[in-house]
């Protein structure tokens, strides 16, 4: 059976609107991705044409040590920062969402920071941090803590300083998200909920959970590959010092591509976030039958 004309003018109306975004994809996303693939295979200083080396890069990569604690970093840094994060955001979002005076302030208060450079505020939180002068350290001796972290400068402190200014900055972003998806969810199966006995956790459990779990997955995946693409406060507040205690992947890859010129071996690092990103992605998207659910 043919394709009604109706139905063939919107499929080429909705390929029009989406043809420009496609295009851009093409070219800034999909093009550089393949040519970081093929580059990945090479060794390549920038300065002399490009050598085809086959798997040496990865077998290199995959025996480095600073590899490896960056690999380490990386994820110590995704499962911290993402689970916090996404429950303060929850918290904030739950708090709000009862109505409480000056709601409009706490938004705008909790959001700022999304929208705030990232360079400045890590300027402004590495010096907070700064183990001599800064204002945490001080706030802390006041109280009676006479052994102070060195935050920054000691490889114990460095990556939960960092931490602690990524949640700082993105709990709002996922606060709207939940806080928007509680705002969808009907008062009447809350009515029904107080009538049959159901209050407190008992409603947030098994009503408000489950009913919020969509918007909780889009969150869970935007907050992973978010985690797994930090750079810039990394790049600001430590450069990832000390001894390497806070080189995260995004990091490494800028300091052989950048710094060291050695493309074709930053390349294989990239391509190693990017299987990374995609396994995870791909395997919420497997699980989430068994938790999210929809209408």
């Amino acid at each position: 059976m043919s394709t009604p004309a109706f139905a063939r003018k919107d499929e080429r109306t909705a390929w029009a609107f989406l043809l420009p975004s496609l295009v851009l994809f093409a070219t800034f996303t999909g093009i550089p991705v393949i040519a970081a693939l093929g580059i990945s295979f090479t060794q390549w200083d920038l300065f002399n044409p490009a050598r085809f080396i086959g798997l040496d890069n990865y077998t290199k990569l995959f025996g480095d040590p600073i590899f490896a604690r960056v690999m380490g970093n990386t994820a110590y840094f995704v499962l911290l920062s993402v689970p916090v994060q996404m429950l303060i955001g929850l918290g904030c979002a739950l708090a709000l969402n009862r109505g409480i005076r000056g709601q409009t302030f706490f938004r705008i208060a909790y959001f700022l920071p999304v929208v705030t450079s990232t360079i400045a505020a890590a300027l402004v939180w590495a010096w907070l941090f700064n183990a001599n002068f800064g204002l945490i350290n001080a706030l802390l001796s006041l109280v009676g803590i006479t052994d102070v972290p060195r935050w920054l400068a000691s490889t114990q402190w460095a990556m939960p300083a960092v931490i602690i200014v990524s949640i700082w900055q993105n709990l709002g972003y996922a606060m709207v998200l939940f806080l928007a998806g509680l705002q969808n969810i009907r008062a009447d199966l809350y009515d029904a909920a107080a009538i049959d006995g159901a209050r407190g956790w008992r409603r947030l459990w098994f009503i408000t959970l489950p009913l919020l779990s969509p918007t909780t997955f889009f969150v869970l995946i935007i907050s992973i590959i978010g985690s797994f693409q930090i750079f810039e406060l990394v790049f600001v507040m430590t450069q990832a010092g000390p001894a390497n205690a806070t080189n995260t992947l995004v990091y490494y890859i800028y300091q052989n591509g950048f710094q060291f010129y050695q493309m074709g071996y930053a390349s294989a690092a990239a391509m190693v976030l990017f299987l990374i990103v995609l396994i995870f992605t791909l395997v919420q998207y497997k699980l989430q039958r068994r938790w999210v659910h929809y209408g």
